[in-house]
């Protein structure tokens, strides 16, 4: 019988505080708040948009929703989660169904632990 190892994925994510921080400066305690939340709620439905359209095959629509997640989460600072994404528009513009698959699956790991992450760092502010 051959052994089977089982890998285990943990990395970290990078959240930019400052770009939090400045969205204080700019925006006062409760406007921040509200983008953030605004933005997290986007992402979380965009995140399961994203592994719909991947489910489903429907390949030439996953672009634009990488895209706009990258945005959002460059807005308040997920730094992690817009690289994923826009590593995902890298696999379908070169067509690699293997490296997709793989990077579909970081993007929903990154995006759901970011997203925490961002809820800890509210928390905390409050």
């Amino acid at each position: 019988m051959e052994k089977v190892d089982v890998l285990y994925v943990n990395e970290t994510v990078a959240v930019d505080c400052e770009q939090l921080a400045e969205l204080h400066r700019r925006l006062g305690s409760s406007g921040a708040e509200d983008v953030v939340m605004r933005a997290m709620e986007e992402l979380a439905l965009r995140l399961t948009h994203a592994e719909r359209l991947y489910r489903e095959g429907a390949l030439t629509e996953m672009p634009k929703c990488a895209r706009s997640m990258a945005a959002i989460a460059e807005q308040v600072g997920m730094l992690t989660v817009a690289q994923v994404a826009r590593d995902v528009t890298r696999c379908l513009d070169g067509a690699d169904g293997v490296a997709l698959a793989a990077t579909v699956t970081r993007l929903m790991r990154i995006g759901e632990r970011s997203i925490s992450e961002i809820w800890e760092l509210q928390d905390m502010t409050v």
